[in-house]
């Protein structure tokens, strides 16, 4: 299931606040770190076991309130942060979200299989070949 941004942007919350590193007096004076959250067992864009799986398979970036935190400082304005924020928020559900499509068994093919004989049957003609008869 693929979430869209603007579903996402009535249960996310924003925090923000001054990222640290270069930038000189930028860096000082606007807050352009940006902190989302989205607390996942309370929210009405999931199932119960899509709650489930996102709680499981993104276990590490969740807290024991049940909520999702995604932290941007990349850019230097706090809109492009926020926007890559959302970007990262909805690359992560999917991922979390996504099923690998399951493997269904099947039989070696008639080459395939003739071929490992001929070569298991080189392998063992070199082998008896290298033999010497001690009778």
């Amino acid at each position: 299931m693929i979430f869209s941004k603007a579903a996402l942007l009535r249960e996310v919350t924003f925090k923000t606040s001054r990222s640290g590193g270069k930038g000189g007096q930028n860096v000082n004076k606007v807050s352009s770190k940006v902190e989302l959250n989205i607390n996942i067992k309370i929210s009405a864009l999931f199932t119960e076991e899509q709650k489930e799986i996102i709680t499981r398979k993104l276990s590490n970036r969740i807290n024991s309130d049940g909520v999702l935190q995604v932290i941007t400082e990349e850019e230097r304005s706090q809109l492009r942060n926020k926007e890559r924020g959302l970007e990262k928020l909805v690359i992560l559900l999917n991922n979390a979200l996504h099923l690998p499509k399951l493997r269904s068994a099947t039989k070696p093919g008639k080459s395939v299989i003739e071929k490992r004989l001929k070569h298991k049957q080189a392998t063992a003609l070199k082998k008896i070949n290298r033999r010497r008869d001690w009778e």
